[in-house]
């Protein structure tokens, strides 16, 4: 039971952060909507479906400090300021991240800020996409001999170079899931065909879970020209492994390749 802690007659500031899963509201975890039933104010992610702010009560104060490539956006350092300022002045402050906070969501960094002024903290998991969104469509990230482990990265680093760990990556056996990368798809499927890897299978999944989520499925060598083809866009995140053969929609590509090999 999550309880707010009152000392002479002020409430205690304190930080919940709470992973909100990839989209579906339905994915976040009990915990998750506990912590937002006894927030004071909820500090919310672009990303984060806005049905779950009913779980907060009607008097808490919702704030919204995500980005967008088209609006509002927020430095890490004001989200940062702007915890710490409303736990101090209000209480219970939610920060509700997409996913799960401690993947690509600069979950340790805002715990760090608010223990710096000791502000009691405390994470709640979500369901990341990275794992989340491909099972959903029934795509393992293990299984047999097609893949014994998993990669998850970013598709661009901090400097917004291409990663490179996609190389390393490139050159395992492994399923291989990018995050933020589809705007340099040629790029990363170059990476992948440098290692002779033109035929492997990939899927593309874009709003996964949501109600408009979109997933196409190709092989490395076609798969930035299907994305145009099909005007996928971020958010969407990108599957390189034998495990998306797997996906019912990979049985024409498999049998198109067939044909062309004279098999």
């Amino acid at each position: 039971m999550i309880i707010n802690k009152v000392k002479n007659g002020i409430q205690e500031p304190r930080i919940t952060l709470v992973g909100a899963g990839p989209g579906d509201p339905d994915l976040i975890s009990l915990k998750g909507v506990k912590a937002l039933q006894a927030a004071d104010v909820v500090l919310y992610d672009a990303l984060v479906n806005g049905a779950l702010l009913n779980h907060a009560p009607e008097h808490a104060i919702k704030i919204f400090v995500g980005s967008q490539s088209d609006g509002e956006s927020f430095s890490q350092d004001a989200v940062n300021k702007l915890m710490i300022d409303y736990a101090l002045n209000y209480g219970h402050v939610v920060r509700l991240k997409s996913g799960d906070p401690f993947v690509f969501a600069k979950g340790f960094e805002e715990v760090n800020f608010a223990e710096s002024y000791s502000i009691q903290t405390e994470i709640v998991p979500g369901i990341s996409s990275a794992t989340g969104v491909p099972g959903l469509q029934k795509i393992p990230m293990i299984y047999g001999d097609m893949s014994e482990s998993f990669w998850v990265l970013s598709g661009v680093n901090a400097k917004g170079e291409l990663s490179s760990d996609l190389s390393g990556a490139a050159k395992s056996r492994a399923t291989v899931v990018v995050l933020m990368g589809i705007e340099r798809i040629r790029e990363i499927a170059a990476v992948f065909i440098a290692e002779g890897k033109d035929k492997l299978p990939v899927a593309v999944i874009e709003n996964g879970s949501a109600n408009d989520e979109k997933i196409i499925v190709g092989v490395v060598e076609t798969i930035a020209e299907l994305i145009e083809d099909h005007k996928v866009a971020s958010p969407a995140l990108l599957v390189f492994g034998d495990v998306v053969s797997l996906h019912p929609s990979f049985a024409r590509i498999r049998d198109f390749y067939h044909v062309l090999s004279g098999e």
